[in-house]
């Protein structure tokens, strides 16, 4: 909303030395945006005048139209005589008044204007146009030609009411009565504490049974409908001066006379209104919802199909307007001219639905200074008033003569009351305002306000956003100021930090990004294209998904039932984009429908639900386990000086999940295992012992070449992916930190030989329960095959580091315990020593 400080002053008596800056202050400290003040005529120095065209000479041999003219300024010029002007416009005639800049002047831009020799002639001074002056564009392109009733000479800069300051308000959608000026103003009186001339207050006729004959079918969308009728209209009527500057200070296009009066009055009291050139109306005039596929011109000159939800203005012949949007061509004004012009009006000026308005706004795509006021509230007992106001300008301005009917449908009503506690705005802003300060400030806002510990509120019309206590109560803290808050901070309780399970997912966090993973986050969603992509089989308890009513996008419906995706997502992007040495990982939830979900209940809003409603909303609810997992491709190890480098493998996602289970002091036993979507042969069974049972808790590897080539993945991409309520599961009391001897190591390295098809973690199982208490760590350092050892044979290595607590171990004693170690293994796998 643009507000012109000039246009302000007629509303609210502002101290002469107030700058918009100051008023701008005062309307910020009271909760409007003021997002600019605009300085129009800045550094615009006269003389500036009117005067009048005498003579217009057309210069030939140019290449484009000259005219050297010569313009009667009065007294301006100092001499009395014509002023001789070189112009290149052509919307001026003999005998027009014009808006004349004599030498000495500075137009705006710092445009200095002196006497100068063109086109073979002297110009002194320049005939102006809207641009040149400032004023912003009036749709003509070309020079201001004045009313005849101006003498030359006259001032123009203080005719046009060029230096004026316009403040820019940014109106929030709950204070839609700020887009108008008597919204605007009243906020200023209240800022300054001044009184408040409202333009809303006229004497207007009662209702009558002369008036133009209204029908309103749709009582809910059309509230109040008022019309009046104008005739005797002068068609050759024009604007005046001032409602033109008013109106481009504002922002809006001057039209004609009839339509520019309309937009005054509802940029001054925030009522849009609509007049129908009555010659083309038909009957009686009608308020309906449309038939679905009528059809409609609007002003715009665009033809639309209309819903069944949008509310139409009517005739006999059918739809003559969108209701709170946008007139219809069939009806619109004429051009001001004496043979076609428009002579008599019919005024509307009508209360509107704020949703049906909305909605029809958006459905069509039609935005206009009307539906943006309806959209956000308008008053509707100041439709009467606007009506008067708009036939009384009509009369004035243009001539016309006021019929005596007066139509007036309005739908039965009450003012709205809020009963609120005297003390509430008290206990909100923790301030002690007291009754009389409440009373006052909701009184400045037009509330009416009774009873003294228990308060009775009558909300003014033009606040439809006054709907509870906490409104009221919000009114009392804006205008005592914000900034009058105290700023206390909270005290949190002693004692409380996060619990084992918070602080356990954070290691796992750092220790990840700790090992050069980087964290990614992804969208929870995914659709079945993805888990087709996956390779997922049909009774994959990964397909169980749950589908959101109304998803981001229909092709992601469904909560994501795996982390994989989204990573590898994640993943696919960066390696596009030339990031090709790539590890990431994630931690989140997913959620797994059990089937045994019950109907989600619908809680209350007007008291605490009770613990059995909240019990049957969370088994309403799919289960939610948090996962963890891992991405990676390209580079493991970089390349250099220091060596080759190598490239990750599906050992590295294995050790992903062991450093996510060192955090918890838990022991993952690895298995050969086929689950999608791993490669069949490189895919890896994670598990933890869970009160003495091996559970499940992940899978790592290599992905299948498939699953690679269908989400466009590099080549040997690896994943891993482990539940972390599994592994919480598994931790057996707070994690122990180890113990370190004093004592030196003793190491023993064994080579095993043992048939192709026993895993390695089995002969590991076997040689870490032999070697006993005195073995410290096992490493399997080498895995050879070859015909030294046979076919179907394969060579494991490992070093055993051994030490005791309070001793040097003996060669002895490390062999013995080395040899127990391979005794149990070869019991048990079939190992045998290499070599042997």
């Amino acid at each position: 909303m643009r507000v012109p400080l000039s246009w302000l002053r007629e509303y609210v008596d502002l101290p002469a030395t107030e700058t918009g800056r100051d008023v701008q202050a005062r309307l910020v400290s009271v909760g409007l945006e003021v997002e600019t003040v605009e300085q129009t005529g800045a550094g615009l120095k006269g003389p500036l005048v009117v005067g009048e065209v005498l003579t217009i000479e057309e210069l030939e041999g140019f290449k484009k139209p000259i005219r050297f003219c010569t313009v009667d300024v009065g007294t301006a010029n100092g001499t009395g005589e014509p002023q001789e002007i070189v112009c290149g416009a052509r919307n001026f005639a003999v005998g027009d008044k014009v808006v004349v800049v004599l030498p000495g002047a500075v137009l705006p831009g710092d445009f200095a204007i002196a006497a100068r020799k063109t086109y073979g002639r002297t110009s002194h001074g320049m005939i102006c146009s809207t641009d040149e002056l400032g004023m912003g564009d009036d749709g003509t392109h070309g020079i201001i030609v004045l009313p005849p009733e101006y003498e030359p000479g006259t001032d123009a800069i203080e005719l046009l009411e060029l230096v004026d300051e316009v403040l820019d308000i940014a109106v929030t959608p709950d204070r839609g009565y700020c887009l108008s000026m008597r919204g605007v103003a009243r906020e200023t009186a209240i800022a300054y504490g001044l009184p408040l001339r409202d333009p809303a207050l006229l004497d207007v006729p009662p209702p009558n049974a002369h008036g133009y004959p209204v029908k309103v079918s749709d009582p809910i969308g059309c509230g109040n409908f008022t019309a009046r009728t104008v005739t005797g209209l002068q068609p050759e009527a024009r604007s005046p001066i001032w409602m033109q500057r008013r109106l481009q200070k504002a922002g809006m296009r001057t039209v004609s006379l009839a339509v520019d009066i309309t937009n005054y009055v509802m940029l001054e009291l925030g009522q849009p209104l609509h007049a129908y050139d009555r010659s083309r109306v038909t009957g009686t005039i009608g308020v309906r919802r449309a038939q679905q596929g009528e059809k409609l011109t609007t002003l715009d000159g665009a033809k639309r199909v209309l819903d069944s939800q949008d509310l139409v203005i009517t005739d006999d012949r059918g739809p003559i307007g969108l209701a709170g949007v946008m007139g219809g061509a069939d009806t619109e004004i004429a051009d001001h001219a004496e043979d076609t012009g428009t002579t008599e009006v019919v005024i509307e000026a009508a209360h509107f639905d704020a949703i049906a308005i909305a909605r029809t706004a958006r459905r069509h795509k039609l935005s206009s200074e009307a539906s943006k006021r309806f959209e956000r509230g308008v008053d509707p007992q100041a439709a009467a008033a606007a009506a008067q106001r708009t036939v009384d300008l009509l009369v004035l301005l243009a001539g016309g003569t006021a019929k005596a009917g007066v139509t007036e449908i309005t739908a039965p009503s009450a003012p709205r009351t809020i009963a609120m506690p005297a003390n509430h705005p008290d206990r909100v802003a923790g301030v002690a305002y007291g009754r009389e300060t409440v009373v006052r400030r909701l009184q400045q806002v037009g509330c009416d306000v009774y009873g003294q510990d228990e308060l009775i509120v009558t909300v003014p019309s033009w606040r439809p956003d006054l709907a509870e206590p906490n409104d009221l109560a919000e009114e009392v803290i804006r205008l005592e100021g914000y900034e009058n808050l105290p700023s206390t901070l909270p005290t949190p309780p002693s004692g409380r930090g996060l619990t084992d399970r918070q602080r356990l997912h954070r290691r796992v966090g750092r220790a990840l990004a700790g090992s050069g993973y980087v964290e990614a986050l992804s969208y929870p969603f995914i659709g079945d294209a993805v888990l087709d992509q996956l390779g997922l089989e049909k009774d994959d308890a990964r397909r169980r998904t749950v589908t959101l009513v109304n998803p981001i996008s229909d092709e992601e419906p469904a909560l994501r039932t795996t982390l994989l995706p989204g990573l590898l997502g994640a993943l696919r992007r960066n390696d596009g984009r030339g990031s090709h040495d790539l590890a990431l990982f994630e931690t989140g939830l997913v959620f797994r429908p059990t089937g045994e979900e019950t109907e989600a209940v619908r809680l209350p809003v007007d008291r605490r639900p009770t613990d059995e409603e909240i019990a049957g909303l969370d088994a309403a609810l799919p289960r939610q386990p948090r996962r963890a997992a891992v991405v990676l491709a390209g580079a493991r190890e970089q390349a250099g000086w220091w060596g080759k480098g190598r490239p990750a493998d599906w050992a590295d996602s294995v050790e992903a999940a062991r450093v996510i289970a060192r955090e918890a002091g838990v022991e993952v036993t690895v298995r050969a295992d086929r689950h999608a979507p791993w490669h069949p042969g490189r895919c890896a069974a994670l598990y933890v012992t869970v009160d003495g049972v091996e559970t499940l808790f992940g899978h790592a590897g290599e992905l299948h070449p498939r699953v690679v080539k269908e989400l466009h993945l590099p080549e040997r991409t690896c994943a891993m992916e482990v539940e972390l309520d599994v592994m919480e599961q598994a931790v057996d009391g707070a994690l122990q930190a180890p113990r370190i001897s004093t004592f030196p190591v003793a190491t023993q390295d064994v080579a095993l030989v043992v048939d192709s098809g026993v895993p390695s973690d089995a002969v590991e199982s076997a040689l870490r329960e032999g070697a006993g208490d005195l073995l410290e760590s096992l490493r399997l350092f080498d895995v050879f095959t070859g015909e030294q050892i046979g076919e179907g044979r394969k060579s494991l290595a490992y070093a055993l580091r051994f030490r005791a607590p309070d001793r040097t171990l003996t060669v002895e004693e490390a062999s013995a315990a080395r040899d127990t170690a391979v005794a149990l293994a070869a019991e048990r796998t079939g190992a045998v020593l290499r070599g042997a």
